[in-house]
C-alpha cells in the first residue's frame, strides 16, 4: 500500500472541508465532513484497519494528521502512543498497536478532565475479504473528530482529552494501555465518553450506557434525551443480564475497571455487524448527523454539570 501518498491526499481533502464548508446556523456538526471521514476510513485501501497491519498504520496516520490540523495539542511524547499487542500466530515478531491522543485545553485548567474516545481499528482482511468497519467504528472516530473541531472553536470549561484507540478488537488493548499510562494523572480523569457504532439504526435509536453504574449522570443525560433529534434509550449496563450488559463490550470497560465513570454511546447490533458488508453506503446520513449533535449536547451538558 502506498500509504504516505494516500494519507497526504485524503487529509488535504478533509482539511478543505474543515476550513471552507458552511453549515446552517442550527447545526454545529458538519454532516458532509462526518460522512467523508467514515467513507475515507472504511475505504478498502485501508484493508480493514487491523491493529499493526499496513492498513491500520495508514489509517492511524490519517487520524493523527486530522488531530494536528484540527489543532489538538499533542501530549509530551507526541500524538502517537505505542504499545505491544503480542505476537501474531504466523509471525515471530511482536506486533505494535498505536493510540492517537490529543488535548483540547479548557477554560479552567484546575477542573478534572474528560476523555472522549473511539477506536479506529477493525477486523482487517479475513480469507481474502476486507472488513471495512464503517459503523464499527469509523463512525465513532468521525464523531470524535467533529467534537474536537467544535472544542477548538468553543473551548469547554474543562480540558478534553481526545483518544482514538487502536486494538479494541483485540481485547480493548489500546484503551487498557492508555489507562495504564495516561498522558495526565489518572486521578484527574473524571469521565470517559466512549463512542462505538453510532451511525446505523432503522428505528433511529441510540443507547446511552453507564448511568446504571453512575446514577448521578442520569439527570443531565435525561435533559439531553428530551430534546434530542433521535430516540435516546438508556440501559445495557445492568450486570447479571446475559447478553444485555455492554459494560465490558468496548473501550469504556478499561476506565470502568479503574473506577472512572463512563458514558457509552452505541446502537444495537445490526445485520452487518462484524461483516464485510459494514460499508459507508449503508449509513443513514441524517440519523448519523443527529446522533453526533446529541453526543455534542451531552458533552456540553456534562461539562457544565459535573
Amino acid at each position: 500500500m502506498k500509504s504516505a501518498r494516500l494519507v497526504g491526499f485524503v487529509v488535504v481533502v478533509w482539511w478543505a472541508l474543515l476550513t471552507v464548508h458552511a453549515q446552517p446556523a442550527t447545526r454545529r456538526i458538519d454532516a458532509d465532513r462526518l460522512m467523508a471521514t467514515v467513507t475515507l476510513l472504511a475505504d478498502p485501501k485501508f484493508e480493514g484497519r487491523a491493529a499493526g497491519s499496513p492498513g491500520g498504520i495508514a489509517a492511524r496516520g490519517v487520524v493523527a494528521e486530522k488531530f494536528r490540523l484540527t489543532g489538538l495539542e499533542p501530549p509530551a511524547g507526541g500524538y502517537l502512543a505505542s504499545f505491544t499487542l503480542g505476537r501474531r500466530a504466523a509471525a515471530a515478531a511482536k506486533v505494535t498497536g498505536t493510540n492517537v491522543v490529543g488535548t483540547c485545553p479548557g477554560r479552567d485548567a484546575k477542573l478534572p478532565v474528560f476523555v472522549v474516545s473511539a477506536h479506529y481499528d477493525h477486523l482487517g482482511v479475513r480469507d481474502g475479504v476486507v472488513y471495512p468497519g464503517a459503523d464499527d467504528n469509523a463512525s465513532g472516530v468521525a464523531v470524535l473528530l467533529e467534537l474536537a473541531a467544535y472544542c477548538r472553536k468553543n473551548p469547554f470549561r474543562r480540558t478534553i482529552v481526545f483518544a482514538a484507540f487502536d486494538a479494541e478488537e483485540g481485547g480493548l488493548s489500546g484503551a487498557r494501555a492508555f489507562v495504564a499510562a495516561p498522558p495526565i494523572a489518572k486521578d484527574r480523569i473524571a469521565l470517559n465518553i466512549n463512542l462505538d457504532m453510532v451511525s446505523r439504526s432503522d428505528k433511529r435509536e441510540i443507547y446511552i450506557a453507564g448511568t446504571g453504574h453512575t446514577p448521578d449522570l442520569k439527570p443531565s443525560l435525561d435533559e439531553v434525551a428530551r430534546t434530542a433529534r433521535v430516540k435516546v434509550l438508556f440501559g445495557h449496563d445492568r450486570p447479571g443480564k446475559p447478553g444485555d450488559d455492554w459494560t465490558s463490550q468496548s473501550d469504556h470497560a478499561a476506565f470502568h475497571a479503574v473506577k472512572v465513570p463512563f458514558v457509552y454511546f452505541g446502537v444495537e447490533d445490526h445485520v452487518d455487524y462484524h461483516k464485510p458488508t459494514d460499508t459507508a453506503d449503508k449509513i443513514d446520513r441524517g440519523f448519523f448527523a443527529d446522533v453526533a449533535e446529541t453526543v455534542l449536547d451531552a458533552l456540553i451538558k456534562l461539562d457544565k454539570d459535573r
